[in-house]
């Protein structure tokens, strides 16, 4: 798994809505992804990673973004699925086909959809509905990853629909930690 290990960007752009218009900040990123023993629903195989980002802006130390969740590989239906959780009370889970060792893929969630849909609390909700997440993922032929994500929201009080963005390129700082168990057996 190339994404397998930790991760650190330092020149993300985040895109967001702010007061009437939009903001635009740099962000620096950890993201862990640490392999988990495959995964079975009756026949249904996944193999995946559990993930963590950590998103601070340049000199400080405060949270910017934080989120959980996994990446899954189901190969038997050539499907990647990745769970997003957000501490801000929100939840997503987005899927796309991938072809085995393919270096560009996209992966979608849309609100209402009862596979791969967007659940959000009821002030999200109300006031920066997501109704449509896509997130482009690159493996890169230097050894880094990269993402462009769109998040498409309905903020109250706008008519247009608004676009927020971000994107980085990951460099692996450390390798993964197999389940500990495992490396007992030999």
């Amino acid at each position: 798994m190339p994404m397998a290990g930790i991760w650190e960007g330092t020149a993300g752009i985040d895109q967001h809505p702010f007061s009437e218009g939009s903001e635009q900040d740099t962000y620096i990123e950890r993201y862990e992804l640490q392999p988990i023993d495959p995964q079975t629903n009756g026949p249904q195989l996944f193999y995946g990673l559990r993930y963590h980002t950590h998103i601070v802006k340049p000199g400080e130390v405060e949270t910017f973004h934080d989120q959980v969740g996994y990446w899954l590989w189901e190969p038997a239906a050539s499907t990647v699925t990745m769970t997003i959780g957000i501490p801000r009370g929100q939840i997503a889970m987005a899927s796309g086909s991938v072809v085995p060792d393919s270096t560009t893929f996209t992966l979608s969630a849309s609100a209402g959809n009862e596979d791969y849909g967007i659940c959000s609390n009821p002030f999200l909700q109300d006031a920066f509905r997501t109704v449509k997440f896509d997130i482009t993922v690159t493996i890169n032929s230097d050894g880094t990853w990269s993402y462009n994500q769109d998040t498409t929201m309905v903020v109250r009080g706008r008519d247009e629909i608004f676009h927020h963005t971000d994107s980085n390129t990951l460099s692996k700082t450390a390798e993964p930690t197999p389940n500990p168990l495992f490396l007992g057996k030999k």
